[in-house]
């Protein structure tokens, strides 16, 4: 590529001040609407510090306690990991492109990776997959950086940052397979594997890894267990297309379906004829992108793979990406000819950037006619301030309300109302009926025997006969109903109902909350 040193510069600039703009904004908007499910519960693992906890390993606990320590009990607070993982994020696939390729391949993946919903959620919404995203980026980086410089300090900067990923989420135990395997298979990089580098490396990422281990050798593997159940080893079926087409539908969503088109052309060019002349780098970028989409492909045959999971995958695919373009910019410059795929790129960035645009304004004032059955932010989001003050008044009212304790019959709602019920009370979930959680770790059933609870459920009159079962005696629920927040149309008038909650009193507890395995051989049931 021909380069110009002062419009290489402007380029460098104005990637600079787009990756700014955005972490503002995110910051900004951090604040503005309440958190979704998954993050009240991560926020309630960030008030029980630990070195790793059921469901995942401890990463986001770390970082939310720290935030909210910091700027108490808020959604901004609890979200600033979130925003902060992803602005470093994007400087690292900024790095990439820039150091790697050319400055130009930076400000468009800049641009397009800015653009993605998938990354967005991650940049607002803190779950695991916002730090993880990060240490992928970052490792995939330094990693990178140790092949073609030889330094020693990437190869130790990469390990930390692949024992960063791994207190993260376990999709990062794939990641040393995916780096070394170009260094295998390219003779110059295989000097650098012939080093002890690479392998203190992998060591000083599996000692920062220790926590988990140890935490877990003391709680029956429980961790493990939990993602070896998600990853459906003690499923009796071994392939089917049931869950195939809900995987690849939300792998359109996450990208955009014209972004989607664009990157298997990437993903052949990249290996065909590489980009800048070099085509070890975009073996590499191909390595930590294609296998990791494709493994999880793989899994949906044989059981539910949730969207997200593939998201790592996408990082080096859009430096691919933004690459390949420019490629063809090159490349029609030359010709005098504009390739067909060429032209899909300004309509890729614009309806990427649009999605994206439209689901945070319908976050903000549900703007999108969608039903509410379909509408996940509104029923994830709604009411559960008004449901924290309402519980907290009828927690008043209990005959003693010092020994009354906050329950809920799902995880997430117990969580929420720990959030949103004034004061954050401890909260109870009942997991007998669902599944393990982190809740089973936090509180012993002599605790409360005799106590008297309020809390949430539904009016399923199955679930009373349940509270019946660990309650001495429950009263019937009362409906609070949660409206929508209101669209901004003239012509509607109408408040939009979303859901009820269902809040129940009962009195004098038993003891039985903790899950009950349905089958001996389920991976998460430890044998007596």
């Amino acid at each position: 590529m021909p380069s110009n040193p002062i419009h290489n510069f402007n380029t460098t600039r104005i990637s600079w001040l787009l990756i700014a703009a955005f972490a503002v904004f995110r910051l900004a908007f951090a604040g503005s609407f309440p958190l979704v499910a998954d993050e009240a519960y991560y926020w309630q693992w960030s008030r029980h510090l630990a070195a790793a906890y059921y469901d995942h390993p401890p990463m986001i606990a770390w970082m939310i306690s720290l935030a909210t320590h910091v700027f108490g009990n808020t959604e901004t607070a609890v979200r600033l990991p979130a925003v902060v993982s992803h602005t470093l994020c994007i400087i690292y696939l900024f790095r990439m492109a820039g150091k790697w390729l050319h400055p130009r391949v930076a400000l468009l993946t800049v641009i397009l990776a800015q653009s993605i919903l998938g990354f967005n959620a991650a940049g607002l919404i803190s779950t695991p997959d916002s730090p993880l995203l990060l240490a992928w980026a970052g490792a995939a980086y330094h990693v990178g950086c140790a092949y073609t410089e030889g330094k020693r300090k990437h190869w130790l900067m990469g390990g930390a940052w692949f024992g960063f990923g791994l207190l993260s989420k376990a999709t990062m135990i794939i990641f040393p397979v995916l780096v070394f395997m170009p260094g295998i298979l390219h003779s110059p990089s295989r000097k650098q594997l012939a080093r002890p580098w690479p392998y203190l490396g992998l060591l000083l990422g599996i000692l920062l890894f220790l926590p988990v281990i140890l935490w877990n050798m003391d709680n029956h593997w429980s961790t493990f267990r939990h993602a070896a159940h998600q990853g459906g080893v003690d499923r009796e079926s071994v392939f089917h297309l049931k869950y195939l087409a809900d995987f690849l539908i939300s792998q359109m969503g996450l990208l955009s379906p014209i972004v989607a088109v664009l990157l298997p052309f990437a993903w052949v060019s990249s290996i065909t004829s590489g980009f800048s002349g070099k085509k070890w780098l975009s073996f590499y970028l191909f390595m930590t992108s294609l296998p990791v989409i494709a493994a999880f492909t793989v899994l949906s045959l044989h059981t539910r793979v949730e969207g997200n999971w593939a998201a790592p995958g996408y990082l080096t695919a859009s430096v691919l990406m933004a690459a390949y373009v420019v490629h063809l910019q090159n490349s029609a410059v030359r010709r005098n000819n504009k390739p067909g795929t060429l032209r899909l790129w300004p309509w890729a960035i614009i309806t990427s950037y649009a999605m994206t645009a439209l689901i945070l304004a319908h976050v903000m004032w549900a703007l999108l006619p969608v039903p509410v059955k379909l509408d996940r932010i509104a029923r994830e989001t709604a009411g559960w301030d008004l449901l924290g003050r309402k519980l907290q008044r009828m927690k008043t009212a209990m005959p003693n309300p010092e020994k009354t304790f906050f329950f809920a019959l799902k995880y997430q709602a117990a969580s929420q109302v720990a959030f949103y019920a004034p004061g954050n009370p401890d909260t109870i979930a009942i997991n007998r009926w669902s599944r393990p959680n982190a809740y089973e770790y936090w509180y012993r059933d002599e605790d409360f025997l005799g106590w008297d609870a309020v809390g949430v459920g539904s009016a399923s009159s199955k679930n009373t006969r349940r509270l019946k079962q660990i309650f001495d005696h429950v009263d019937a629920p009362e409906r609070l109903d949660i409206y929508r927040k209101k669209p901004p149309y003239p012509f509607i008038f109408d408040k939009i109902p979303v859901s009820a909650f269902y809040v129940y009193r009962a009195y004098g507890y038993k003891g039985g909350s903790f899950w009950i395995p349905e089958r001996r051989s389920d991976v998460r049931a430890v044998q007596p």
